[in-house]
């Protein structure tokens, strides 16, 4: 049976953190992080871009457990964008495993042209 083809929605989803939530336990809020974007990947609606930042782009590097879930939203078309200044300052810039490395320049110019604007 052929899949549906992905439809993309005017929304921009801002990932700040390499967990979800705000609890202390960081090991389920990195078991959420990797169910939601294992979930968000299996969507037929998908948001046009995913911006890393802060401690966010750990998810767009080698050794991540999402990286897989990542890889496969970019294969479906979605805009995989990680702060190069985050990457820089956390010196993880020649470890990115998926996506663009961006600026705040144009990372301010897609949140403010997006419809509406997700943060984890």
């Amino acid at each position: 049976m052929p899949r549906e083809k992905e439809q993309f929605s005017d929304s921009v989803l801002f990932i700040g953190s390499e967990v979800m939530g705000r609890g202390e336990n960081q090991e389920l809020g990195s078991l959420l992080m990797l169910r939601f974007l294992h979930e968000l990947g299996g969507r037929k609606v998908k948001p046009k871009t995913v911006i890393f930042m802060n401690n966010g782009v750990k998810l767009v590097t080698e050794g991540s457990l999402s990286l897989e879930e990542i890889k496969q939203l970019e294969s479906q078309g979605v805009t995989i964008l990680a702060c190069g200044t985050c990457l820089s300052h956390l010196q993880l810039t020649d470890r990115i495993a998926v996506g663009q490395v961006s600026n705040m320049s144009d990372i301010t110019d897609i949140l403010l042209k997006a419809e509406k604007v997700i943060s984890t």
